[in-house]
């Protein structure tokens, strides 16, 4: 008796609902085993690695347009850049077209922040 007391001081105690289908493979598997539920239980909690799968779902045509717009703008840039690095000279239109591809980066980013959700999960 010495020994069983010992063995099952476990002072908390947890009530779980299951189906039918879940305590019945409950049950089988704690029977494989030899051991009581209560100890299945315990044995799942200490022993198994429970990995989290996140599915990542998105929509491949605003996905593709995104990749385009973004490809625009950055060849734009590109070219502002080369203007500029082959002595070109700064001009009003010049930085209209700096701060506009500046603005449609702005626009894209709030676009897929929208698309992405929150990273609880939403959308």
């Amino acid at each position: 008796m010495e020994n069983r007391k010992k063995r099952t001081n476990y002072p908390h105690f947890i009530g779980v609902r299951l189906s039918d289908f879940e305590l019945d493979r409950l049950d089988q598997n704690a029977k494989l085993l030899g051991i009581s539920r209560s100890e299945y239980v315990r044995k799942l909690l200490i022993e198994k690695e429970i990995k989290n799968h996140i599915e990542i779902v998105a929509d491949m045509d605003d996905l593709k347009k995104l990749v385009g717009e973004y490809g625009k703008i950055g060849s734009n840039l590109n070219q502002i850049a080369k203007y500029f690095n082959t002595g070109g000279m700064r001009s009003l239109a010049i930085e209209d077209e700096i701060h506009q591809c500046i603005a449609d980066l702005f626009k894209l980013r709030k676009k897929v922040l929208e698309m992405a959700g929150d990273t609880d999960g939403s959308s």
